[in-house]
């Protein structure tokens, strides 16, 4: 097993949420959180002075995948959070040892 964690920008949500549904993706984590990547933030300008915002509002979903299931999973995310501009986000795959369902105690794939 995977856990997926992508990081997008926040209206991308939705078209993710739906796109991961179609291909019987139906539980997920999401967070809003704040970060920047190579860009530094961004530059806003407010009552006339310039000021830099470091950290940029994201979206982090995470998932738990089985492995056969990883790659149409990190394909479905990347089609359905790409808007070809910078700041689109990232994806990271990590391992997952275990996964307990806590109300029934199910275990590993069952659990997900």
């Amino acid at each position: 097993m995977k856990k997926v964690e992508a990081i997008i920008k926040p209206f991308k949500l939705d078209e993710v949420k739906e796109r991961l549904a179609e291909i019987g993706v139906h539980g997920m984590t999401v967070t809003e959180v704040k970060g920047f990547g190579r860009t530094g933030g961004k530059k806003e300008v407010y009552r006339g002075s310039a000021y830099v915002v470091d950290f940029v509002p994201k979206v982090k979903v995470e998932i738990i995948v089985t492995n056969d299931n990883v790659q149409q999973v990190v394909n479905v995310i990347t089609e359905a959070a790409r808007t070809g501009k910078i700041g689109d986000g990232k994806i990271f795959i990590l391992p997952v040892d275990e996964v307990i369902r806590i109300r029934t105690g199910e275990t590993g794939e069952d659990a997900i």
